[in-house]
């Protein structure tokens, strides 16, 4: 989803600066021409006053998935923040995932813990909170295919969206006018709501695959969040690219 910010920022004519742990060398396919890369550090603070020296606006795609990366997810913000508020950036613009206070499950708190941190910033901050990435069902499915069984989880919906279509809207937000708001967040869902089993099938008739479609309990946090429905958001079908439209264009940049 960074990647994909930067590239419509640069389209869109603007000056882009990146600050990574790793910043892409100079023939990676993820690095973009005509932004400034930077090496940075939101766990320690190194770097960060260079990086956003004369920045106007901040897009926080860092990501904590586990372990020490996710333990300090929230701090790393807090962190940012703080170097963004010194350099005088006038917002900060923070993806998150639909409904995260409300999961126990330890990923999605780790980003609940993280909004928090942004609503207590001095910043004119907003929070778009996504419902889940296409990609997270290839995942699942990918886990399983490899012994020819692709798990579903029973009676799971989901209404994925593509991270292009996220990016665009966390540009839209860092562009816009200043809000009376200090803090503001905004929820946005793909286009289409559908059972994980049929984005299964979608996904393996898509590869010509054989494998079995099997449906299994998810059982604790997770299972009971999309047991009830709080990765749904339907008045609020922001995304135009479709699960099917996704995994075409994957496959030709294969």
């Amino acid at each position: 989803m960074g990647r994909e910010v930067v590239r419509l920022a640069l389209d869109a004519g603007l000056d882009v600066t990146v600050l990574s742990r790793r910043p892409p060398s100079g023939t990676s396919q993820s690095r973009h021409d005509g932004a400034r890369y930077f090496q940075a550090d939101v766990t320690t603070g190194t770097g960060l006053a260079e990086a956003l020296r004369g920045a106007d606006v901040v897009i926080d795609c860092l990501e904590g998935r586990s372990g020490k990366a996710r333990r300090n997810f929230a701090d790393g913000g807090a962190r940012l923040l703080a170097a963004a508020a010194a350099a005088d950036v006038r917002r900060a613009v923070l993806p998150s995932i639909i409904n995260c206070d409300q999961s126990g499950a330890a990923f999605y708190v780790s980003k609940a813990d993280k909004e928090r941190v942004y609503a207590r910033s001095p910043l004119e901050t907003v929070v778009v909170r996504a419902t889940q990435f296409h990609s997270l069902m290839t995942e699942v499915f990918e886990a399983g295919a490899k012994i020819r069984l692709i798990p579903v989880f029973k009676g799971a919906r989901f209404q994925t969206i593509s991270p292009t279509d996220v990016a665009s809207v966390l540009l839209d937000e860092a562009l816009g006018e200043s809000s009376p708001e200090r803090h503001r967040v905004r929820t946005i869902g793909g286009p289409e709501i559908r059972t994980m089993r049929e984005l299964a099938e979608v996904w393996r008739n898509s590869l010509g695959l054989r494998g079995r479609i099997i449906e299994l309990p998810l059982p604790g946090a997770m299972g009971k969040f999309l047991r009830n429905g709080l990765n749904l958001i339907p008045e609020q079908r922001l995304g135009t690219e479709t699960f099917e439209a996704w995994l075409a264009k994957r496959e030709e940049s294969l």
